[in-house]
């Protein structure tokens, strides 16, 4: 299957949203509201260095990916890549779309300059850490969250 990668419009936003409610986690942190979701789109449009990536076959939205550039003055003063709301729609998964996926969000950081690119899991997607074992990404350190 091929699947084309592409910024995502703020028609594509309503697709993102359910592949990001499409799994168990998913299901009961997002809403049906699209009000949120395209106010942070907006946010993220005019931030610069914040994209909304999604993968397409043909019309249908099946994967997707926020990647956003972040300059800094750690490791030599890296630039480095942060990915997240990583999602490939449940039906496909097992047919090397999150593959393409990591390789596309790769090809962009590189282009962006950064010789790093980073995210955070959720302690209990082993599938999904498999997964990014599997890719040669290395569980290097522990991520704090605190809800404000």
């Amino acid at each position: 299957m091929t699947v084309t990668f592409r910024a995502a419009s703020r028609d594509d936003v309503p697709a993102v949203v359910a592949l990001l409610s499409d799994d168990a986690l998913g299901r009961s942190r997002e809403t049906d509201d699209p009000a949120p979701y395209l106010a942070a789109f907006d946010a993220m449009q005019a931030e610069g260095a914040n994209h909304l990536i999604i993968g397409t076959t043909g019309d249908e939205v099946v994967a997707c990916y926020q990647i956003t550039f972040i300059s800094g003055l750690s490791l030599t003063a890296s630039r480095r890549a942060q990915i997240e709301g990583v999602r490939v729609a449940s039906h496909l998964r097992g047919q090397r779309i999150g593959e393409a996926l990591i390789r596309d969000a790769e090809a962009r950081a590189r282009a962006a300059g950064c010789t790093l690119l980073q995210f955070t899991t959720n302690k209990s997607r082993a599938d999904a850490h498999r997964f990014y074992d599997r890719l040669g990404f290395t569980p290097s350190h522990i991520g704090y969250k605190k809800s404000l």
